[in-house]
């Protein structure tokens, strides 16, 4: 996949400060590769439009009135569940949480089943995340309501590489030609393999370090530079984005101790010296403190990681927004984020 620079979207005459129309091609969002670069570019835009919401006194819209989600967690979740309610609620959609403790699944329902029950109902998009890879294509099969992949297995979770991207841009201004590293178990996670998709797609160089147990097969043919220094990878790096040791995904020993693991991978403040002066540290959480990252490092002005949690809903709010277009093939109701016809500020 060949690097593409980021082209400028502004156009002051459209309503969104768009140049294109406020939907995507598809449906669903299973993965970055259903996206054009044209197409992340407009949901980073239209996440700029929906932050502002965020600050009104009342935060709400009526863009989704009449719209149901149901939000499917196979998995425990707290960022990335919450993001997605708070931004159906302030897009005025009727919201349905299902847990699988406290589903049929529980009683031996198989996922495909649960799937057309809930498609039986009509509703308009359901986030799904589940442990199996793949689980969001099924029901993208099965269902003709909007998927919005939250995560599956090892697969992807290309929400969080949007939030990602976009705390970047707010931060350097763009992805083009920045140098970010990614340090931690590459193995078994959703958000590396979204994120490397998405920053090369905008431009960026990007370098992945971990333990030779905690890499993927190949690396250099997916177009990243692999390492197993960390001083190597943070050295001139403009990002340091760190990733989470997924014990419970592991099968055998991968490392000997988390002791051990934070003193050879761990980002303390004397290995964050060795950034260009301006980079920022970022971990999509949970975070290990004294595992993947110092607490010096997780609190301190490099950070940027509470603001991932709080761009997270601005992004899922563009999400929801553009599929709901997509799924009526025209732009959703409610033309203008500025207080005007259907963007009301007392979310009328």
């Amino acid at each position: 996949m060949a690097p593409t620079a980021e082209p400028s979207r502004r156009a002051p005459d459209s309503p969104l400060g768009l140049d294109a129309p406020v939907r995507l091609r598809t449906k669903d969002l299973l993965s970055i590769g259903d996206l054009s670069p044209d197409e992340i570019l407009l949901i980073l835009d239209t996440a700029e439009a929906m932050k502002e919401v965020g600050t009104r006194s009342i935060k709400k819209v009526p863009a989704l009135r009449g719209h149901t989600v149901v939000n499917l967690f196979f998995e425990p979740s707290t960022r990335t569940r919450t993001s997605f309610e708070i931004a159906e609620k302030r897009l005025s959609a009727d919201t349905v949480n299902v847990a699988a403790s406290g589903s049929s699944v529980s009683k031996g329902e198989t996922l495909a089943d649960t799937l057309r029950n809930l498609e039986a109902m009509s509703p308009d998009m359901i986030v799904l995340r589940h442990a199996s890879a793949g689980a969001g294509h099924l029901a993208a099969r099965l269902c003709g309501a909007c998927i919005i992949n939250a995560g599956d297995g090892m697969h992807e979770h290309p929400t969080q590489a949007l939030v990602d991207a976009f705390t970047i841009r707010e931060r350097k201004g763009g992805l083009a030609g920045l140098r970010v590293s990614i340090i931690g178990d590459l193995l078994h996670s959703r958000v590396f393999r979204s994120n490397l998709r998405l920053l090369r797609v905008l431009g960026a160089q990007v370098c992945a370090c971990g333990p030779a147990t905690l890499m993927l097969p190949d690396m250099e043919r997916l177009g990243v530079r692999a390492t197993t220094s960390v001083d190597d990878a943070v050295a001139g790096a403009d990002v340091i984005m760190l990733l989470r040791v997924q014990l419970e995904r592991m099968r055998g020993h991968f490392f000997p101790s988390r002791r051990e693991y934070f003193q050879r991978f761990g980002m303390t403040m004397a290995r964050l010296r060795r950034a260009a002066p301006d980079a920022v540290v970022m971990h999509p959480g949970p975070m290990n403190r004294g595992v993947e990252i110092a607490s010096e490092v997780a609190d301190g002005s490099r950070s940027v990681i509470l603001e991932q949690v709080a761009n997270g809903v601005a992004v899922r709010m563009a999400v929801l927004y553009l599929l709901a277009g997509s799924r009526r093939g025209a732009a959703p109701g409610g033309p203008a984020l500025d207080g005007g016809s259907g963007w009301d500020r007392a979310g009328e």
